[in-house]
């Protein structure tokens, strides 16, 4: 289907977008310092872009509450995309080193232990 649309032939590895969204999922998982970082900064970025579009006061504070929870919406979906590159390049140098079976192996290994880290870690703060 996609070949329908585009004028040229696009090869996706299903495997290696698997392991890399593995990676990621890794990555998100247990830098969730930095994960609310980069969401706080595209929260601000979203916010202060979005103040520019409107040219009156009133109109912006009318409808705040919603534009800014909806900023925040997007800031999250959109903190995911630097821990994807990430990933890619993880899934890539296991790829180099280990071997391209290994890719997604160790993605789901690497899920699995950063997801029992930040379950030790979310118990540890409360």
């Amino acid at each position: 289907m996609l070949s329908e649309i585009l004028p040229f032939h696009l090869k996706l590895d299903t495997a290696t977008i698997a392991g890399a969204c593995l990676w990621a999922l890794a990555l998100y998982l247990s830098f969730s310092s930095v994960k609310d970082w980069i969401t706080e900064q595209l929260t601000r970025w979203f916010n202060f872009a979005e103040r520019s579009l409107y040219m009156s006061a009133e109109e912006f504070e009318k409808t705040r509450l919603a534009r800014e929870s909806q900023n925040a919406f997007y800031a999250s979906v959109f903190s995911i995309i630097p821990f994807l590159g990430v990933g890619f390049l993880c899934d890539w140098g296991v790829e180099v080193s280990l071997g391209r079976s290994w890719a997604v192996s160790m993605g789901l290994m690497a899920c699995i232990a950063c997801g029992v880290y930040e379950l030790g870690r979310q118990n540890s703060q409360s």
